[in-house]
């Protein structure tokens, strides 16, 4: 009897660990999705602001030349 219990209980515990694991693993691929759209975010970001800093330099050289 005790043998079957040790051999359940270490079953359960194996299945208990697997369960951790795969919430965990959760967690990172949540956690990897976001900082992959938060990058996207910011390139684009960066994109907008280099497109806006290009234009204002040259309406600034327009202005000069005039």
């Amino acid at each position: 009897m005790l043998k079957a219990t040790g051999i359940v209980g270490g079953v359960l515990a194996v299945i208990a660990l697997v369960i951790t694991l795969l919430e965990v693993l959760i967690g990172f691929v949540g956690f990897i999705s976001f900082a992959i759209k938060l990058l996207i975010i910011l390139a684009f970001v960066a994109v907008f602001a280099t497109v806006g800093f290009m234009i204002f330099r040259a309406w600034q050289n327009n202005r000069r030349t005039k």
